[in-house]
């Protein structure tokens, strides 16, 4: 037997580094994070329900505590062998020498390389599986069930359920995505110690350009002429009367090199360029607006009732606009209850044979709750008090309809309004149209006015006509007719914002 042969036989026989407390917790660690990683992954696989917490453990927190689990027992062989070089240093093995002519040594270093390169396969796997979750509608919405909550029923409820949160918040690219984890990392912080905004705040100022996210699937050039819209609304009165309104949406849009270039969308064709200036953080009130045409003209409007001098305004910070100028809510959409409402009478969801039903529901919908079950609570009580009390008759008759419509009702609120965030349509203005919130108004309002006195102006032809109006059974107005005919005789509509009256809770 050679020296070399005696010294690995005596170094065999010396105990191992990793024969201390902290190596063997670190051990422990170890298998148990990775059996449950396992466990979690096979679990994910084979279940169909998913479940945000599952991946948030599987791929993100068990491999930290894996490595915390390594960590530990390669910190334990440094200090044991710290300790034992300073008391007996005849128990520590020297290094060995790797010789692939010994069958037990090129064993090991098979076994290692195998090992690493599983390792580093798994690893990537991990990794990747990681980077896909943290993607994951699940991930932004139903992680962080309390904060999110809100946007996250809205966004379930909006024509964009299909389309995934990172598609709008992050968009393709590496870029994008880095800042969105760094931003992230602050949420999550904010998140753990509670110091989140009730509600979040919007507009989101770091948002990515509408073009390179919402015109991926979106883009004004796509659109010709008008669109047919039909709005249905009910009386507050006892027959909870019906009434409906025909419009064409000059819609336009349209390329300057492939057709007509018109409509609402001229706004945002590429041959023009609006520019804004909103003196407010949600950018409901903008006293300056300027326009610059294709002919490189510019022109600039400023408000003339703006409480600002010219040196603030010109301090306010400008936006080109674009997208979310106007769909400022294309998926976390809070309906105001006079809106749900409508919308369950006209599918048959609350009867209208109940009397005096639509009153009833958007005023119990808008009062002000501490909390979700306190609402429904409420909701349930005061409905039911009040066709005891003056419809006696209805609860023997059409007790099935009234608890159908209590139902109903108890889902509306559960779906749009959210008091533990304080978040419902106020907090949240939908700047598309002008009927709840000024919207189009903040810059068509007959108010801003150029040097040379042009004006944005208000009129109710520049962006639809009405093709008829019907209430119950009587045609109102019929076709061919630009303006709309309100109900109530108030004189001259330019007058008037629609949100001076509609607030979209009881009239």
């Amino acid at each position: 037997m050679t020296n070399a042969d005696e010294s690995s036989q005596t170094d065999r026989e010396k105990p191992s580094l990793a024969r201390n407390t902290t190596s063997y917790i670190g051990a422990l660690i170890t298998l148990i994070a990775l059996l449950n990683i396992v466990f979690l992954v096979i679990a994910e696989m084979t279940s169909s329900d998913g479940n945000p917490y599952v991946g948030i453990l599987a791929y993100m927190v068990l491999p930290a505590v894996l490595i915390l689990g390594l960590g530990l027992v390669a910190a334990g062989m440094l200090l044991e062998r710290r300790r034992r070089r300073r008391t007996r240093p005849e128990e520590i093995a020297r290094f060995p020498r790797i010789d692939l002519n010994n069958a037990r040594t090129r064993r090991l270093v098979t076994f290692a390389l195998l090992g690493g390169v599983a390792f580093i396969f798994v690893s990537l796997l991990g990794s990747y599986k990681a980077y896909e979750y943290t993607d994951s509608t699940e991930f932004c919405g139903a992680l962080c069930h309390q904060v999110m909550h809100p946007e996250y029923i809205a966004y379930k409820a909006s024509p964009h359920a299909r389309v995934g949160c990172v598609d709008c918040h992050v968009g393709p690219g590496a870029g994008w995505y880095v800042r969105s984890k760094l931003s992230g990392a602050y949420q999550v912080y904010s998140v753990l110690m509670k110091k989140y905004p009730k509600p979040i705040t919007t507009p989101v100022h770091n948002l990515r350009p509408a073009q390179e996210t919402c015109e991926q699937c979106h883009w004004p050039e796509k659109f010709f002429g008008a669109q047919l819209k039909v709005f249905n609304h009910f009386g507050y009165d006892e027959a909870n009367t019906p009434r409906e309104t025909q419009m064409l949406i000059k819609t336009g849009g349209g390329s300057p090199t492939g057709g007509l270039t018109a409509g609402i969308h001229w706004h945002m064709n590429i041959a023009n360029e609006i520019t804004y200036a909103a003196s407010d953080d949600q950018h409901q009130k903008i006293p300056w607006v300027q326009m610059k045409g294709p002919d490189g003209k510019v022109t600039v409007f400023t408000a003339q009732d703006a409480e600002m001098t010219p040196e603030e305004m010109d301090r306010l910070p400008r936006r080109r606009m674009d997208c979310v100028s106007c769909h400022n809510r294309p998926t976390h959409i809070y309906v105001p209850p006079d809106r749900s409402v409508d919308r369950a009478l006209l599918a048959g969801t609350i009867s209208t044979s109940l009397p005096y039903i639509k009153q009833q529901a958007v005023e119990t919908l808008s009062k002000e709750y501490g909390s979700t079950n306190e609402a429904l609570v409420a909701i349930h009580r005061d409905l039911r008090a009040y066709y005891r009390e003056n419809h006696p008759d209805l609860q023997a008759s059409d007790k099935r309809l009234i608890d159908r419509a209590i139902a109903e009702v108890r889902k509306i609120y559960q779906t749009t309004i959210f008091p533990e965030m304080r978040v419902d349509w106020r907090t949240h203005p939908d700047n598309i149209g002008h009927f709840y919130s000024n919207g189009c108004f903040r810059c068509h309002d007959d108010r801003h006015v150029s040097s040379d006195g042009k004006v944005i102006r208000k009129e109710c032809d520049v962006c639809h006509a009405v093709i008829s109006q019907k209430e119950g059974g009587t045609v109102m107005v019929e076709a061919p007719h630009n303006e709309f005919q309100h109900p109530v005789d108030l004189g001259d509509l330019t007058l008037f914002d629609c949100a001076d009256c509609h607030s979209g809770g009881p009239m």
